[in-house]
């Protein structure tokens, strides 16, 4: 919750972001403070305070504070420990993964379910998937694509806007978009993903809680993480990424049941025959020299 809030302060209105702040500051006050209380120390009224609620996703004030308490009880640590240019590479690497970790932590903590359990329930009926995404998620879209293909559907991955844009308008009814954006602020996918809608198919989008993308979406998974994308490329929000891909993939698996199992295990025989074995590299290189 507090990197939803994070995540999200920059587009709420002004009222919004002083309640927003105070929560950031004082969580564990605010998880036992009453409405009035809280409204009194932010310097905005009451109704601001609920409008603030279902601003971050939460259906009023006490589904927000269990939410709330929920997140500060997870044990996911919300640290981020920046990197400098006079870190050793100990401490370099100790920052990454921990800040990968709480990431994961934090979106799983958060993940709703419902909408999980939607998501399978429509790829696994899925006449036809596509994903679609930029730059970072255009990769993770990709590796989806490499995901779903061996479950016998019909996908394809494009991380180029005239391409996917062309390819949404060509859906059919029964066809499924994946659209995958940290920001879910990209006009070229919110476009394509309106087009993908108008043409009868279904979207499913991972992306952050109230954006865009989330709001026009059949199904959004919220993947709400705190990440500055002004000088590195999206790390911690790649990672969420691939593993609510994971997720959607390894339960459209099950949902398919035996039958996919065996086409599986026949792709593996299939890739075991590529394989060198042990030492048959070396014995050829001896052969040579």
């Amino acid at each position: 919750m507090l990197a939803r809030i994070e995540s999200l302060r920059p587009e709420l209105r002004r009222s919004e972001q002083k309640v927003a702040d105070l929560v950031l500051e004082r969580p564990n006050a605010v998880i036992n403070a009453p409405l009035a209380t809280i409204a009194e120390e932010a310097g905005v009224s009451e109704p601001t305070v609920i409008r603030f609620c279902r601003a971050v996703g939460c259906s009023g004030f006490q589904d927000f504070k269990l939410h709330l308490a929920g997140s500060l009880a997870s044990g996911a640590p919300y640290i981020y420990s920046g990197v400098s240019a006079t870190d050793k590479p100990a401490d370099l690497a100790a920052k990454v993964f921990d800040r990968s970790i709480s990431t994961l932590m934090q979106v799983r903590n958060h993940l709703n379910i419902d909408a999980v359990e939607k998501a399978v329930d429509t790829l696994a009926a899925a006449s036809r998937v596509e994903f679609y995404g930029h730059g970072a998620s255009g990769i993770v879209a990709m590796d989806a694509q490499h995901k779903f293909f061996r479950m016998g559907i019909p996908t394809v991955a494009y991380n180029d806007p005239h391409t996917h844009g062309m390819a949404a308008t060509i859906l059919q009814p029964g066809s499924v978009v994946v659209a995958i954006s940290h920001t879910g602020r990209t006009r070229d996918l919110l476009r394509s993903a309106e087009l993908a809608l108008e043409a009868g198919a279904k979207v499913i989008s991972i992306t952050a809680c109230g954006s865009p993308l989330a709001n026009i979406s059949t199904i959004a998974l919220y993947a709400d993480v705190t990440e500055d994308t002004d000088v590195y490329t999206p790390m911690t929000s790649r990672m969420a990424h691939l593993a609510i891909t994971d997720v959607l993939a390894v339960g459209v698996a099950l949902k398919r049941g035996p039958e996919l199992a065996a086409q599986l295990e026949k792709s593996k025989r299939n890739l075991q025959e590529k394989r060198l074995r042990d030492g048959t590299l070396i014995s050829t290189k001896r052969q040579e020299g």
